[in-house]
């Protein structure tokens, strides 16, 4: 999670956590994405998209399902990977007890290929900072754009989406949570903390 503050060791929601996304919105949005991405690289058959875990996998697979929705000869296997960017981190320093993830890389490679990154909150940029690093050690894809859930702004480093599910302007004291079926029992993005 790109979220900029430590993952939750438990489901609660806190008392002030203000739900912005539904299930509904979430999965209209990853269509809106999936559509996007389509029309922006001409049909998906030199698409990659890689999933930054914890959240970002997930969303991944679910936009792949949607292309293959809207292109039934586009091949799962082939569309979705996982990209691990514990080891490319600037912050190990500050957080060194990171559980260090899988990288997946579809059988056909990256070279030559767009490679969407996908996350469920782009924050600070670091995260996506790293990921373009490990990418570099991977292969020598065509492009790399990245599709976010949210984008909650805050940038430290010169990166933006390409695609986005919901511009979520906050201050620098909210967190933005994704809560996914997969890995948290419930689709919902919530802003928690702060007076909103």
């Amino acid at each position: 999670m790109s979220t900029g503050t430590p993952a939750p060791t438990h489901d609660s929601v806190d008392d002030d956590a203000n739900v912005v996304l539904g299930a509904p919105e979430i999965g209209r949005a990853l269509t809106r994405i999936a559509h996007e991405i389509l029309e922006r690289n001409r049909g998906g058959s030199d698409v990659v998209l890689l999933g930054i875990p914890t959240r970002g996998l997930p969303l991944a697979r679910r936009l792949a399902e949607r292309l293959i929705a809207v292109e039934p000869g586009l091949d799962l296997a082939l569309l979705v990977g996982s990209l691990d960017v514990t080891m490319y981190r600037d912050d190990l320093a500050h957080h060194p007890t990171r559980t260090i993830g899988a990288t997946d890389i579809p059988p056909g490679g990256l070279d030559g290929k767009v490679v969407v990154l996908v996350d469920d909150v782009l924050y600070s940029g670091r995260t996506i900072r790293a990921a373009l690093d490990a990418i570099s050690d991977l292969g020598r894809p065509r492009a790399v754009q990245l599709a976010a859930l949210v984008d909650r702004g805050h940038r430290e480093l010169p990166i933006r989406a390409d695609y986005v599910g919901k511009n979520l302007p906050t201050s620098t004291v909210e967190r933005v949570r994704v809560l996914l079926e997969e890995t948290d029992g419930r689709d919902a993005v919530l802003i928690e903390g702060g007076t909103r």
